[in-house]
Parts: C-alpha cells; structure tokens; sequence
C-alpha cells in the first residue's frame, strides 16, 4: 500500500467508519452494521491532496475531459481532482450533478463547464448497490457526454461494481470495505 493509500485509509478509518452491531440504515433502506461517513474526511485539509493524488491516478487511465458526480458526496472528489489534474498540467474541468434540476436560470441538472461529447468520469465517496453513481451517469449522459467509468473512494461490495459494469461502464474503488471490516476484526494491522 502508497503512503498516500495507507494515509487516506487512516484518516477514513478513524473518521468516518462506524461499526455498531444495532447497525445503520442506508440509503437504499437497507440496516447495515457498518457506515462510512465520508464528508468526515472528503472536506478534510489533510484529506484533500490525498484524495486529489489518488483518484486523479486512477482517473487519467481513462483519458477524461472532465470529472464529475453527484452532489453532495462528490463535491469535496471533483474538486480535488481539479486541483491536482491542474497542479500537473492537465485541462480538466469538474461538473456537478444536482439531484433536482436547477428551478431558475437555465433548469441544468448539470453545474460546470462541459461540452457535449467529452469523455468523462464520474466520481463517487461510497459505492453500494451504483444507484446514485448510475443516477449521476445518465444525467451526465443526458447532457451529452461519453461517460466511461465510475471510480470510488470506497466499495461496498454490494452489487454496485457489477451494476454499474453491466451498464457498460468501467470501476475502480480505492478501497472496499474488506480492509475496514479486516481492521475491526484485527485491530492491530
């Protein structure tokens, strides 16, 4: 593991992974015992060039013109991977996807500079079961542009890689959630 991945991984692990065996209730309605609240780290100083560094890697593998996801979790991720794609040279523009169209002005579910047809990736905190990261993908492509993967901070491993695969899309996740439950489990590594 990069210093960098086992630094990130730190800062989520003390800050944002909840263990409780009442359990917590997700998104989708489902209790689930553990719970990443990653706005704990993702709006984090120390976080944010880890997480620029560490998603911009994955991300240029993927040749994109723009980056962006859904609003709230993937805010603190876009602008990130600005920052660090424009400390190194790169063009790179971030949009935000809005859960509810924008009620004045131009109506955009889309905030940003992007153009139809640019080759984009979107971003994502935490992935369950690729409803939101799927959500985010169509409107992106509603506005025109040739998304091709999604990447996360963290995997789930609840049926959301696969979900958004069978979509057509590529995934990575710097994690998943193996390596927070291994933790718990030994806390000593």
């Amino acid at each position: 593991m990069s210093e960098e991945r086992k630094a990130l991984f730190e800062l989520l692990f003390e800050r944002a992974f909840l263990y409780s065996e009442e359990g917590f209730r997700l998104a989708s309605g489902k209790i689930s015992p553990y719970y990443l609240d990653c706005k704990k780290v993702t709006l984090s100083a120390r976080a944010f060039p880890l997480i620029g560094r560490l998603l911009w890697e994955r991300a240029q593998k993927f040749s994109p013109q723009a980056v962006g996801g859904l609003t709230l979790g993937a805010d603190p991720l876009v602008s990130a991977v600005c920052f660090q794609a424009g400390l190194e040279g790169h063009p790179l523009e971030g949009f935000i996807v809005r859960k509810e169209a924008k009620g004045h002005g131009t109506g955009n579910f889309l905030e940003g500079f992007v153009q139809p047809g640019w080759r984009s990736v979107i971003l994502e905190d935490v992935v369950t079961t690729g409803g939101s990261s799927l959500k985010a993908v169509k409107r992106a492509q509603d506005a025109g542009l040739d998304v091709v993967a999604v990447i996360a901070l963290v995997d789930r491993k609840e049926g959301g890689k696969e979900a958004i695969e069978r979509a057509g899309l590529d995934f990575e996740a710097i994690f998943d959630i193996e390596e927070f439950l291994s933790r718990v489990k030994n806390p000593s590594k």
